[in-house]
Order: structure tokens, then C-alpha cells, then sequence
């Protein structure tokens, strides 16, 4: 069944946060480790553990490099200055609570690739290749692809390049690549589609990268949020909480901005990062299922006639529908004496009743309304215009839990019947088919 994502960035979000929330959500360890060792690259392995982040368990997903291929991207010292000007609390995440693994080779931590390389200064040809070499579904490379190329023109942008002249270590780097790679498998295996992201929050200050010091947020995070127009809200955290790859792959998801009225968690996902703030880096991610059922208030009128003909009576239902009762309908019953008399409901809401009583009284011979508030559960539902093999149909869509549900408006089939010289059942059945 699809799922709906919705990510909570209140400390930001980097690729290994994301990937890590999905992990823990549930996206199949095994399945991803496959994947992670199709990648025709070196210099690095992989490890999934359980940490521990104020106190709150959190899944680590970490991209360990070589010697030739660090890059210092968890290194606070390297990223802000001298411990002291950085205004970070420095504990190292991976250090903390116990290590679980997908898979262990000779009974060591669950890796990928361990060998020594050197540093490889990849573009876009070059990813493109090391993606068509991966083992994953098309729609996992399809998205894994699409966040490369979010990067690559927000870099291309930053450095005033082409797409394809671009070669730079944030794409090029085994670490993003991994991590890109895996957030695709991981949200494809998990089924996601539709993401909900409220908004991203950055930091402030500057940032040590391969380019030199860079002011919060860096170029790359810049130029994603203005060409995907992605809300952000600044904190007065210093350091940078939004990274490339994290706003990347938020773009490449196309979220909508706001939560349903009503929903249902179905299951949270706790990913920690690697640096450590002022404020612990966790990225909550949580699949959510929207109510499709709606409370609201609703009115009957009721009222006993015993003394008025059935053509009146139906002349009454037509007025009170035209003039916006919800629902009319009678009842027979037996009142004093045993007369034979009819029991009048209209449903209506509270704005309409003065104008429902004002037809009542003047098109009946009653001469008293009873008058009850009701609360009532409705499912969700819109009228939409469908393209049919008899033309254009109005049809109700009514949504519950884990179906949808049509019903062909009954003027548009009684208009095609009559048309087409067809029967009501026959037309309405062949539209309800036609929707499913």
C-alpha cells in the first residue's frame, strides 16, 4: 500500500539523517545492503547502529571512509574552528549505545567496501554510469538520479558552470553518493508517495567545506530552496543543519507544505546525525494515514400531517430541496385516533432552517415543527467530472479506510439514459466500472 511521509526538520536534515528515519521506519536492511553492495566504488563501508541522542534512541546510519577518502564532514574541529569559537557540544554519536548490523562479514561490522582508492573527482557522466550499475529497482535509480541532479545544478549555479562540467566533492564524494543511493532504495522499498515536509530549519554562521568558509546556509542549500521554492526558517543555532544532500533529497521528493486536517500515525522513524549542536540532530520521520471520516452538526425538522394531499406533499419535497434542505423524506404513520397521517423529515443545516420552516408552514397544513440537533460522522467525499465511453459524468467520490468509492450522480446517468435511449442500471454500473 503507498504511504505518506511526513518529515519533521525541526534540527535540520542531512543524508544520513534521512536514511537512518527510513531505516527505522522499516525500509528492509537486506534490500538496501544489496544495493549499497552493487556500487562499483571503493574506500569505504557501511554501519547501522542504535544511539542514543538526549536520551532518545535513534537509528545511525554511517558511511565510514578510508584514510584517502575522508572528507572531515563530521569533524567539528575542521568544520568551525578550534572547539572553543564553534559553540558545539561535541560528543561523537557513533560511540554512543550498541552497534546492530544487516549483514556481518567474518563476524565484523556490516560493510560494503574496504579498500583504499584514491580521491575521485566524479560529474554527472560518471554518476550516471555508477547508477546504471546498481542493483535496484528503476524506480529507486529514477529517484536516486533525480536527487543527483537537484545537487548538480545547484553546485553548477553555485560555481557558475555547466551540468555537465560540473566535478565537485559534495556529488562526487562516495559518502553523498551512498548516502543519495540509499535514501532512494529506502524510500521506494518503503513505498513512499507523497511526502510532507512543514519546513527546514538552518542554522546560522559560517561553515568550513572544499571550498573554502562559507556562510549558513551554503551556496548549494541556497540555490535548492530558491529553485524549489522549499520553506525554511532560520534558528539561532550556529552551524549549519541543512546540507546539500538533505534539501536535495527533499526537493527531489516534491513535498506538499501542510498536514491533513485529521491523521493517524502509523509508525515513527527516529534518525540521529553525525554533528553535534547545541540542539541534539534528529530527524523524525513518520508514515501517516489521513481521516477520511468528518464530524459536523446537522439538523432535522420534523412535523406530523394528517390533513394534506399527496400532490401537495410532493410539491412541498421539491420546494424545501430547492431551497437547500440536505435531505426530505416521509414516513407514515398513525397518530391520535388512529388517523393515517405522514411524519415529514427534513435534513438541513443550522443556517438553513428559518428559510426550510418559512416553506413548511406556508405549502402544509402543520402547525408546529419539531426541531432536533444531531451530530453525525460523514465520509470525506468531492463531485468530480469523469470522461466516460457516453461523454462527460458527474461522479461522488466518497474516500474511507483503505478504499475509494464512486457513485455516477443520479441527473448525469438519467441525462445519458435518455440520450443514448439506454437503461438506468446498464449506464450507471458501466460508469462506476469506469472509475474503479
Amino acid at each position: 500500500m503507498a504511504n505518506t511521509l511526513y518529515l519533521e526538520c525541526n534540527t535540520g536534515i542531512s543524508g544520513d539523517m534521512s536514511v537512518a528515519a527510513l531505516l527505522d521506519l522499516g525500509a528492509d536492511r537486506d534490500v538496501l545492503m544489496k544495493v549499497l553492495n552493487s556500487i562499483p566504488a571503493k574506500g569505504f563501508e557501511v554501519k547501522i547502529s542504535r544511539v542514543k541522542k538526549a536520551g532518545i534512541d535513534c537509528c545511525d546510519f554511517a558511511v565510514l571512509l578510508d584514510k584517502d577518502h575522508e572528507n572531515h564532514d563530521h569533524d567539528m574541529e575542521y568544520l568551525y574552528g578550534k572547539t572553543e569559537n564553534c559553540g558545539c557540544n561535541h560528543e561523537h554519536t557513533h560511540q554512543e549505545g550498541h552497534h546492530e548490523h544487516a549483514h556481518s562479514h567474518d563476524g565484523e561490522h556490516e560493510h560494503t567496501h574496504s579498500h583504499t582508492h584514491h580521491h575521485e573527482h566524479r560529474g554527472m557522466k560518471e554518476i550516471r554510469e555508477i547508477l546504471s550499475s546498481c542493483v535496484m529497482t528503476e524506480r529507486a535509480r529514477a529517484l536516486a538520479l533525480k536527487i543527483f541532479e537537484v545537487l548538480a545544478r545547484a553546485e553548477a549555479k553555485a560555481h557558475g558552470v555547466s551540468l555537465e562540467e560540473v566535478h565537485f566533492h559534495e556529488v562526487g564524494a562516495i559518502d553523498s553518493i551512498v548516502d543519495i543511493v540509499a535514501a532512494a532504495v529506502c524510500l521506494d522499498n518503503l513505498d513512499i508517495t507523497k511526502v510532507i515536509v512543514l519546513r527546514l530549519c538552518e542554522g546560522t554562521g559560517s561553515v568550513r567545506c572544499q571550498h573554502g568558509i562559507l556562510p549558513v546556509p551554503v551556496p548549494a542549500v541556497a540555490n535548492i530552496i530558491e529553485a524549489y521554492g522549499l520553506p525554511v526558517q532560520f534558528s539561532d543555532t550556529k552551524g549549519e543543519l541543512i546540507t546539500p544532500t538533505g534539501a536535495a533529497i527533499v526537493a527531489a521528493m516534491e513535498p506538499s507544505y501542510s498536514l491533513p486536517e485529521r491523521f493517524t500515525i502509523q509508525k515513527i522513524g527516529m534518525g540521529t546525525g553525525k554533528r553535534a549542536y547545541e540542539r541534539p540532530s534528529i530527524l523524525r520521520a513518520m508514515l501517516i494515514k489521513e481521516k477520511t471520516e468528518e464530524k459536523d452538526t446537522i439538523y432535522k425538522l420534523e412535523s406530523n400531517i394528517d390533513d394534506c394531499s399527496g400532490e401537495a406533499l410532493g410539491y412541498v419535497m421539491e420546494e424545501l430541496l430547492k431551497a437547500g434542505a440536505r435531505d426530505v423524506h416521509y414516513i407514515p404513520v398513525y397518530m391520535k385516533k388512529n388517523r393515517p397521517a405522514w411524519m415529514l423529515n427534513v435534513i438541513c443545516l443550522k443556517e438553513d432552517i428559518e428559510k426550510l420552516e418559512s416553506v413548511i408552514f406556508k405549502e402544509t397544513t402543520t402547525i408546529g415543527i419539531r426541531r432536533v440537533e444531531m451530530e453525525r460522522t460523514v465520509l470525506k467525499r468531492e463531485i468530480k467530472k469523469v470522461q466516460t465511453v457516453y461523454g462527460e459524468a458527474l461522479v461522488k467520490v466518497c474516500m474511507t479506510e483503505g478504499q475509494t468509492r464512486y457513485y455516477p450522480e443520479y441527473e448525469s446517468v438519467v441525462k445519458i439514459c435518455r440520450e443514448k435511449g439506454l437503461p438506468y442500471p446498464e449506464v450507471y454500473e458501466k460508469i462506476a466500472e469506469q472509475c474503479r
